[in-house]
């Protein structure tokens, strides 16, 4: 089962690097991510969602690829590459994989104005490590919502807790 873990962050770009720092920790197999998106509410109060993946351009181009494949086949690469960008464009749009936009949008509307949050959605995670690996933002997250058991809960945010104190005094030495 998949785990969602929210957090809140004082501006989007430390919400949008705290991201970038997961994909590199994905690379290490510290981490399984099947989502990533960070929820901003700007000064207006309106609510922005920038995704990880564009759903649209990827179905896109996979369509594309596919299309070029089955129309070098049938002797007409342009027409197959057309119509399966187009299907794939389509499907793409039409799926909504990984965290639901809507239940983002609620929680992002509850977030003071100029902040930001960071929705991750992974597989699996060993989240000591992850937590060490970004000590330096810990001082600014606050763990805002997760689906893991109280027990769970509880022990992320000790080590979020902990993480933070280390910053601190890591940055008053």
């Amino acid at each position: 089962m998949s785990s969602l873990v929210v957090v809140g962050f004082p501006t989007a770009d430390e919400a949008e690097q705290v991201r970038r720092d997961l994909v590199d920790i994905q690379r290490e197999q510290l981490i399984s991510l099947e989502d990533a998106v960070v929820v901003e509410r700007d000064r207006g109060g309106q609510v922005h969602l920038r995704q990880a993946l564009n759903l649209t351009t990827a179905g896109a181009l996979g369509g594309g690829f596919w299309g070029s494949l089955v129309g070098l086949l049938f002797l007409n690469p342009l027409l197959g590459a057309a119509v399966g960008a187009g299907i794939g464009a389509a499907s793409g749009s039409l799926s909504d994989l990984g965290i639901n936009d809507g239940f983002m949008r609620e929680v992002g509307e509850t977030l003071p104005e100029g902040t930001a949050a960071l929705f991750v959605l992974l597989r699996d995670a060993t989240p000591d490590r992850v937590i060490e690996r970004l000590r330096s933002h810990a001082p600014h997250a606050k763990l805002l919502r997760t689906n893991l058991s109280h027990t769970d809960e509880e022990r992320l945010r000790q080590l979020l807790e902990q993480a933070s104190k280390q910053a601190e005094a890591l940055r008053l030495s």
